[in-house]
C-alpha cells in the first residue's frame, strides 16, 4: 500500500495560498500559478532590497546638491570639502539636515569650505 500525500500536501498547499493572498486571478487561487508568483515575487524583493539602498543614496546625493548650491557650492566640491575639514557625516545625515535644518547646513558647509 502505497503512502499518498493527503494532508500534508494540503497543509502545504494552504500555507503558500496564504502568502499569495491578494494577488490577481490564478495568482491567488491555483497552487501552480500561486507557486510561480511567489517566487518571482521572492526574486523581485531580493533584488529590490538592494535597489532601495541604490535608489536613497541618488535621493540623498541630490537633495544634498540643491541645498549646496543654495549655498554657492556644488556637490562633489563640498563634499572634498568636508573630507579635508574632517567633518564624518553620512550622505543620509546631510540630506536630512538640508532638508529639515537649512541653517545649520549653511553652517556645516560654511565651516567646511573655509577649512
Amino acid at each position: 500500500m502505497r503512502t499518498k500525500g493527503g494532508i500534508v500536501t494540503r497543509r502545504r498547499h494552504k500555507k503558500l495560498l496564504r502568502l499569495t493572498k491578494g494577488y490577481y486571478g490564478t495568482r491567488r487561487r491555483l497552487f501552480r500559478r500561486a507557486n510561480e508568483a511567489m517566487l518571482n515575487a521572492g526574486m523581485y524583493a531580493y533584488r529590490d532590497r538592494r535597489n532601495r539602498k541604490r535608489d536613497l543614496r541618488r535621493l540623498w546625493i541630490t537633495r544634498i546638491n540643491a541645498a549646496a548650491r543654495l549655498n554657492g557650492v556644488s556637490y562633489s566640491k563640498l563634499m572634498y570639502a568636508l573630507r579635508e575639514a574632517n567633518i564624518l557625516l553620512d550622505r543620509k545625515m546631510l540630506a536630512d539636515l538640508a532638508v529639515n535644518h537649512p541653517a545649520v547646513f549653511a553652517q556645516i558647509v560654511a565651516t567646511a569650505t573655509q577649512a
